[in-house]
């Protein structure tokens, strides 16, 4: 355990950014699941719904800077694939 003032702060910071930086994670990955989910019951209009849903959720993650912009990238891309693909 830190025994210097401002080091303690810093493991109170963290532990803060780290619970907010796992809540939106969390948040993306709900919102993946349901597309995954809407497709595999093969509602198309459902899954076009999620995907929506999904694409904002993730934008706010990287806006917040919790993602990568080429790994936010890279879900949307294949969430929008695999919808598309369902005709």
């Amino acid at each position: 355990m830190a025994n210097i003032k401002s080091a303690k702060k810093r493991i109170l910071v963290t532990q803060t950014k780290t619970d907010r930086n796992k809540s939106i994670r969390s948040k993306v990955k709900t919102s993946m699941k349901k597309v995954d989910a809407a497709i595999a019951a093969g509602d198309k209009a459902a899954a076009q719904a999620s995907l929506v849903n999904a694409i904002s959720e993730i934008d706010k993650a990287c806006t917040k800077g919790v993602y990568h912009k080429n790994n936010a990238s890279r879900k949307v891309s294949r969430l929008s694939k695999a919808v598309s693909a369902m005709a």
